[in-house]
């Protein structure tokens, strides 16, 4: 995709007056004492879905935001992608300076353009006293090949049709192969970064994502720009992240494996941080849970094994309503901690597995309602609007239990499960689930997550048998809107999947 602009003074006056130059068209006033701006550059981002534009104005004191829109192709159910940065932020980012004089120039990253395709490209300036002047800028951008074959190539099972409910238009796909991907939900692929860091552990910070190290103490902030920047943690006593990052009360949660002598405790560490790398709080829950079972007379050194995927920490989220965390393991069960103390304040979980069996853990755990599914082998734990707790519920039984001890049970199917709790009577209710007529088994890995409306997407992503990932997207009601599937190995793909607001994203 190679474009540039070679005449870097195109004037506002003369654009307004109808003249086309380098391909632009300007709205405005004509007069020199309204506001004035107008495009400097245009030059190829990193991948063919960024794009750099160069921007002069005047009148800075009074500027407020700028957006762009790029329009829907022909026939997309999708709503076009709309960014809007304050004009605050966009200084902070150093994308903008002043010229002197009230003038003000720099650099606007234009990101979700399709690939192979002219995108009609509309940007804005507000203006504080209503005053907008909106420049249309096509951008022709070069075609994509996904090098593995996989993103570009979706089976459409249930295509979205034009005017159909939902509460999100882009999903983030966490990929193995490399940095997140973002597809739309008529399943064209609208943003890949350029860095070779694998993105499992990984979610959406300001105008990026944050992605942590797989190998090493580190953070990574992947601009939807293009760039990146490694930042190591504050303490390297942390390995490596694993699974997960997910939205924490001040920062971020991150699943990390930590070292004790030549021991590793392998996840079932969390950690708070902030985007430079400061560890802001740690939960050790081998010891959180072991300092209970003591207490209680059991025997701890039977159920916290270090050196053994025991818990298999794979989520973690932030309940405001009672300042605790809810963390997944895998291997046994949903625990919900006090953020502060890190007490357990109860579990939920399949009461055919080890974990029942010691009276301590008995003794925390809620009853379910009849006919209810318990999380099995669950992932990607959130709060929804109304406080319920949602999960994908995998299914999947438990894989790293002592010999001889019970492992749950096992599914034919997966579901998605939202889980009112009840502290004091120790009581949980399955308020609904989506199993998709109990369709598809995603036994590992996989996530489901809400909007504001109520709309879920759901990522399937082993579904039959470790060879494709599934994305589904339901309305409010639950009924399937879209599905798309992909080529898979292992959980590759889209070892989790997440909305991401392209369609009204602000940058403050």
């Amino acid at each position: 995709m190679g474009f540039e602009f070679s005449g870097a003074r195109t004037r506002w006056g003369l654009l307004c007056a109808g003249v086309a130059v380098l391909g632009l068209v300007a709205c405005s006033r004509s007069s020199s004492s309204q506001p004035q701006v107008e495009v400097t550059s245009l030059q190829a981002g990193a991948t063919p879905f960024i794009a750099m534009l160069g921007l002069r104005g005047n009148e800075l004191s009074a500027v407020q935001s700028i957006d762009y829109l790029i329009a829907a192709k022909p026939g997309a159910a999708s709503r076009p992608v709309h960014v809007q940065y304050t004009i605050a932020a966009l200084f902070r980012q150093a994308r903008l300076r002043t010229l002197g004089f009230d003038r003000w120039g720099g650099n606007l990253p234009v990101y979700g353009l399709y690939a192979g395709y002219l995108n009609a490209v509309t940007v804005t300036v507000h203006y504080a006293d209503g005053t907008v002047k909106a420049l249309q800028v096509p951008v022709q951008t070069a075609a994509y090949v996904d090098p593995n074959g996989v993103y570009d190539v979706p089976l459409l099972k249930v295509a979205r049709s034009a005017g159909s409910s939902l509460g999100f238009d882009y999903a983030m796909l966490k990929s193995n192969y490399g940095p997140p991907v973002i597809v739309d939900s008529d399943a064209a692929v609208r943003w890949v970064g350029s860095a070779a860091v694998p993105a499992l552990p990984s979610t959406v910070s300001g105008d990026g994502f944050l992605v942590g190290d797989q190998g090493a103490p580190n953070l990574f902030i992947l601009g939807l720009d293009g760039s990146v920047v490694e930042q190591p943690l504050s303490d390297p006593a942390y390995l490596y992240f694993h699974h997960n990052i997910d939205r924490g009360k001040t920062g971020f949660f991150g699943e990390v494996d930590t070292m004790t002598g030549t021991t590793t405790n392998i996840e079932s560490n969390l950690i708070e941080l902030d985007q430079s790398g400061k560890v802001l709080h740690h939960w050790d829950l081998a010891a959180i849970i072991a300092d209970y079972m003591k207490s209680q007379g059991d025997d701890a050194a039977a159920f916290v094994r270090p050196g053994v995927d025991w818990f298999h920490m794979n989520a973690s989220t932030y309940n405001a309503a009672d300042d605790s965390i809810v963390v997944s393991s895998r291997e046994n069960f949903l625990i919900d901690i006090d953020y502060q103390t890190g007490a357990i304040n109860w579990i939920l979980g399949d009461p055919t597995k080890y974990w029942y069996t010691f009276p301590s853990l008995r003794a925390k755990a809620l009853l379910l309602d009849a006919g209810g599914l318990y999380p099995v082998g669950q992932h990607s734990v959130s709060i929804l609007g109304d406080g319920a707790i949602m999960i994908f519920n995998d299914g999947f039984g438990s894989l790293h239990q002592p010999a001889g001890m019970p492992a749950g049970i096992n599914r034919s199917y997966s579901a998605v499960s939202a889980y009112t709790v009840d502290p004091v009577a120790h009581t949980a209710h399955e308020a609904w689930e989506f199993d998709y007529s109990q369709s598809i088994l995603s036994t590992v890995c996989s996530s489901a997550y809400q909007t504001a409306d109520g709309s879920v997407l759901v990522d399937y992503a082993v579904a039959d048998n470790f060879t494709h990932a599934r994305l589904v997207g339901l309305d409010p009601a639950h009924n399937v809107v879209f599905d798309y599937q992909y080529s898979t190995t292992g959980c590759t793909t889209s070892w989790n999947a997440m909305p991401i607001a392209l369609e009204n994203f602000q940058i403050q």
